[in-house]
């Protein structure tokens, strides 16, 4: 296992490659500002050694003027001078700081002027000779000892330089000593020269250390400042820093690592320019580095700004907070902060956006997404004085599909309808799904009414073409509804609306057409509101009532039974048709108390009539798709004592095309009861002798428009009427002829071989007594006879 290498705070964790500056540690960075510190510590202790080197050369100068000859004493002067005053300019002109960054290379360089000052020194000693044992000898190295004391002091720091010029100057001396046969004086100068390395190198590793610590207890300060005080943000991956120029100081790591750069090379980078990477020479800045810039020329605190960049030719997305700092003086020094890689967070953001936003099953826009493009189109329209349009598109027989065949089935039609829809979207529109089979196109600039009308009549052909799905040939249809904005709404909500009514309209005209949005919809779908309104409370007010007409033998013309039809009676509207208001009463889910009112009002009705009649009700399919409809059923008879036998339920084809919905099994379970079933307007709906044969029917009702048909001669109407009474015959069922209005009419279907009759010919739909003493008159005239 791996261990971390220790910190350069631990005295015995630095190497003297390392003091040297020939060698990093395990962090760069910190080993780049460890460097600066030294050359900044050597700066400020430049003018000691110049001074001690120019008073060493006038002393030596003084000790020498006698002997030696004035070019060769006065040149060595001016070199010594030289080499003195340039390396104190070129310590003195250092552009580095405690809080800066420096390379290797500046520290090495440190070494020529060791090297340099060494030789200036040993001239005097190797050149100008002095004998040995003399007092010139003796105060030479009395002079040199001082020199070598002061560089050892200013040098200390930079111990490479330090060991170049003590350990230089002391061995030229040790060497000369030992060609004297001075043993003992090279022996102390040895020693000496040693003493003061030892000093220099263990100043140098002291400073090293406290630098280190001062370092990692301002990073921590730092980090608690800006995290627990300033920010509060845990997540935070990084810490940067400006200067009050916006350039990078005090460069992590972490942040030189994030941004792809090198700790010591982004130090003093402009900020802007390390984020914009590439994009700063071609100025293409993205939206978030701008508003960073105006955040930093403004010197205006900022958290969660988020902006793009690019490392390592890749896109990365970061999230940055920071706030300004000042001096005690109050001037203002820069901007400290934290960021944090947030790429897959918002990978993982924008995935949840899209979901939010589009169709898991189909892939196109959701109600959601369709509604924002309507917004922005319409603003678009109304900003520029144009237009924009809204299609709504509903399937039709798609439920068929999903009741017979299965959801799984509906599905995968539902994913190729939205696939031929996008092959019809262009440039200038958007299509979506609002959900179920219900379908959207946004038109954004629908100033052209030939175009959308183009449009609509291509999205119907288009959709209405067969599809094979999993060996079945499908065939569905499609109705669109269109309304043009702002002429049609002049928000989203109300041209949705507007188009939303066109759709209804379309559908009412038969399916397969688009219908435009007209005024006169909105008119119709508010007293469509208000009647709807009025019928949810039509029950409670005793608004309901039911009629009865009578139903007779078409051979004797004795009554048999009543047809139990609903009637509203509402004071706002009067006499509301059922035309209008049972179509309603299912759309807006008030079919089912409303029906069950009708057989508990029926049955309790019947039960006071004679024994032999009967009473029929009609029965919804929406009805026939709640299980708890038997209960209804039962429990009416059992309240009203009605026998089972004597009602009778009326339904048409219509319920066979909600077999998926259980509408049959249902039934089979009323019929258990002995309730009697009759099959009604056969022949004018979705006719299939399959499920006659398969459903106990006790009659079937031939609609009115056969009988009149057949009243008048019209030869198809007469087959048609002859076949139901022959195949209902055959199967063992009774046949009753609406819709009987004359005698002839009577004759008519008499001949024909139906067993029962009902129309006005007999009886008009009556009021519960009338009827109630029609049934008890005939019983009577019946028993006496």
């Amino acid at each position: 296992m791996s261990q971390e290498p220790p910190p350069a705070t631990d005295p015995h964790a630095i190497s003297f490659l390392q003091l040297l500056g020939l060698r990093d540690g395990a962090d760069a960075a910190q080993w780049a500002r460890i460097r600066s510190t030294q050359l900044d510590a050597g700066r400020q202790l430049a003018l000691l050694l110049l001074a001690a080197n120019l008073i060493g050369a006038g002393m030596t100068v003084s000790l020498f003027a006698p002997d030696i000859a004035p070019l060769l004493l006065g040149g060595w002067a001016a070199l010594t001078t030289i080499v003195s005053v340039g390396i104190a300019v070129r310590r003195l002109g250092t552009r580095h700081r405690q809080d800066g960054y420096a390379t290797q290379a500046d520290v090495r360089a440190t070494v020529v002027e060791g090297v340099a000052l060494a030789v200036a020194w040993a001239i005097p000693c190797l050149v100008f000779n002095p004998p040995s044992g003399s007092l010139a000898a003796y105060v030479l190295w009395m002079i040199l000892s001082v020199v070598m004391t002061a560089g050892a002091v200013a040098m200390a720091p930079l111990a490479l330089a330090t060991l170049a010029f003590v350990g230089g100057l002391g061995l030229a001396v040790t060497v000369k000593l030992l060609i004297l046969y001075s043993f003992a004086a090279a022996g102390a100068t040895a020693a000496f020269t040693a003493m003061l390395i030892g000093i220099a190198v263990n100043r140098a590793r002291t400073l090293v250390v406290i630098r280190a610590a001062q370092m990692a207890l301002g990073e921590r300060d730092e980090t608690v400042s800006l995290l627990l005080r300033e920010f509060e943000d845990s997540s935070a991956d990084w810490l940067w820093e400006t200067d009050s120029a916006r350039r990078v100081i005090k460069a992590s790591p972490r942040f030189a690592y994030a941004c792809g750069l090198d700790p010591v090379a982004i130090e003093g980078m402009p900020f802007l320019q390390v984020l914009a990477g590439p994009a700063w020479e071609t100025g293409n800045f993205s939206a978030g580095l701008r508003t960073l810039a105006d955040k930093l020329k403004t010197r205006e605190s900022f958290r969660d700004l988020r902006l793009p960049l690019i490392v390592a030719g890749e896109e990365r997305w970061w999230e940055l907070a920071a706030s300004p700092r000042f001096d005690e003086s109050g001037a203002f020094c820069g901007f400290r902060g934290v960021g944090s890689d947030v790429t897959e967070q918002r990978a993982s953001a924008d995935k949840i956006n899209r979901m939010a936003r589009f169709d898991t099953l189909t892939g196109l826009p959701n109600r959601l997404m369709v509604n924002e493009t309507l917004v922005r189109a319409m603003a678009d329209a109304d900003k520029w004085g144009g237009r924009c349009a809204f299609m709504m598109i509903d399937l039709d027989r798609f439920k068929a599909v999903n009741d017979t065949l299965g959801h799984p089935i509906g599905d995968r039609l539902l994913g190729r309808v939205s696939e031929r829809l996008s092959q019809l979207m262009s440039d200038n529109t958007m299509c979506g799904r609002l959900g179920g089979d219900e379908f959207a196109v946004v038109v954004r600039d629908g100033s052209n009414t030939a175009t959308l009308e183009a449009l609509a009549r291509r999205i119907i052909e288009t959709l209405s073409r067969p599809y094979e799905v999993d060996a079945h040939t499908l065939y569905i249809g499609a109705s669109v509804g269109l309304a043009v904005g702002p002429r049609d709404g002049r928000t989203a909500e109300m041209l949705i609306r507007s188009a939303d009514l066109a759709l209804y309209r379309a559908k009412d005209a038969g399916r397969g057409v688009y219908h435009a949005y007209e005024p006169e919809l909105h008119v119709q779908a508010e007293e469509r509101r208000v009647l709807e309104m009025a019928l949810r409370q039509a029950l409670e007010k005793g608004e309901m009532h039911l009629h009865y007409q009578p139903v007779v033998d078409a051979g004797t013309g004795n009554l048999t039974g009543f047809e139990a039809l609903l009637r509203w009676q509402s004071p706002q509207f009067g006499n509301v048709s059922p035309v209008k208001f049972i179509p309603l009463a299912e759309e807006a889910r008030l079919i089912q108390p409303i029906g069950e009112w009708v057989v508990r009002t029926a049955c309790a009705e019947a039960a006071s009539w004679p024994s032999n009649v009967r009473v029929a009700v009609n029965v919804s399919p929406d009805q026939l798709q709640n299980p708890n409809f038997v209960a209804v059923v039962t429990s009416a008879l059992a309240n009203s004592g009605l026998s089972a036998e004597r009602l009778e339920l009326e339904v048409t084809e219509s319920v066979f095309m909600h077999e998926g919905l259980g509408a049959t099994k249902v039934l089979e379970r009323v019929l258990d009861l002995g309730v009697r079933l009759s099959l009604d307007d056969f022949g004018t709906g979705y006719s299939s002798l399959g499920y006659l044969s398969r459903t106990r029917f006790s009659s079937i009702k031939i609609d009115r428009s056969f009988v009149q048909g057949a009243s008048k001669g019209v030869k198809e109407a007469i087959a048609i009427i002859r076949a139901v009474v022959a195949l209902a015959q055959s199967l063992g069922m009774a046949t009753t002829a609406e819709g009987v209005e004359t005698e002839a009419e009577h004759r008519l279907v008499q001949d024909l071989g139906c067993t029962k009759v009902q129309g006005y010919y007999f009886g008009r739909p009556l009021p519960v007594e009338e009827a109630r003493t029609l049934a008890h008159r005939r019983w009577d005239d019946s028993a006496a006879a």
